[in-house]
């Protein structure tokens, strides 16, 4: 039992924290948004767990579609599906249980949240396949890692707001950065086996994107949120965040494997950036 409890944790990498927090961090920020303050500890559990709960799962399925193509890239070709460890029944029953429980924090918010909650997991559904047909397949995951916003927003207000979908474009190109550096990793393996990608569609223009994408990402969130509580705070986040995207541009400019790992895990704490400064915009314009 306990070495079944260890597969599915490497399944749904319990160990890489990054995955959910890349996700969590614009989650949040848009409550904090949403709510223009502290959302209450229901919401924030409910957001929370939730996205654990559906990054796991995601992990689940893309794990299921990729086996065939990941047992030729030497970074996931140990992954438990792709060398034999899950079966991939059991881990897509995996996958479906963990999205339910998703869907069961889901239900204690709103009917205008549930609804969007299946636009959701409509997205993630595709994103795995996308990499096969779609010559960005970031910009697939990039809306699927930014349906958080939309949600929060309908989970306080009962409603998704023309800012809310502003902050999803934003949020987009973040994704497109940071998986792009990820995709950067993989490239000579993605175009041995035939997988589309970012990283192979830009070519020679991949790091230049990259910058491109984090400056579009950090312009439109300082221009969506410039009327925010404490705008001072708020900037000096958005500028402290703007210095971390040039370290990453920084290490990723010979496009050395592990340098581009490096950048891709370190996106979570930009996200963070980005979101401490709402929350203390919030907090400190209240008192």
């Amino acid at each position: 039992m306990s070495s079944r409890l260890r597969l599915y944790l490497e399944l749904i990498r319990w160990d890489r924290p990054a995955g959910w927090l890349l996700l969590l961090w614009p989650t949040l920020s848009a409550l904090w948004v949403a709510s223009h303050g502290f959302p209450g500890w229901h919401l924030i559990g409910v957001f929370t767990l939730g996205t654990i709960l559906m990054r796991s799962a995601g992990c689940c399925l893309n794990d299921v579609a990729d086996r065939d193509f990941d047992r030729h890239v030497k970074r996931t070709a140990q992954r438990p599906v792709t060398r034999g460890a899950v079966p991939v029944g059991e881990a897509l029953l995996l996958g479906a249980v963990l999205a339910l429980m998703a869907f069961g924090l889901v239900l204690t918010t709103n009917i205008t949240t549930i609804a969007w909650s299946f636009a959701a997991l409509a997205v993630a559904l595709i994103y795995p396949y996308a990499k096969r047909f779609v010559a960005m397949p970031q910009a697939v995951l990039g809306v699927a890692f930014s349906f958080g916003i939309p949600m929060a927003f309908a989970a306080v207000q009962s409603r998704v707001p023309a800012l809310a979908g502003l902050l999803l474009l934003g949020n987009l190109f973040w994704v497109i950065a940071y998986d792009t550096e990820y995709a950067m990793v993989d490239r000579d393996d993605d175009v041995r086996i035939g997988m589309k990608t970012s990283a192979i569609t830009l070519g020679r223009f991949d790091v230049a994107a990259v910058l491109a994408s984090y400056l579009v990402y950090l312009s439109i969130w300082a221009v969506a949120l410039m009327d925010i509580a404490q705008t001072a705070i708020y900037f000096i986040a958005i500028t402290i965040a703007l210095g971390q995207a040039f370290w990453h541009v920084w290490l990723i400019r010979k496009r050395g494997r592990a340098d581009c790992f490096r950048a891709f895990r370190l996106n979570h704490w930009l996200g963070f950036t980005v979101f401490a400064g709402i929350a203390l915009s919030y907090a400190l314009g209240r008192s």
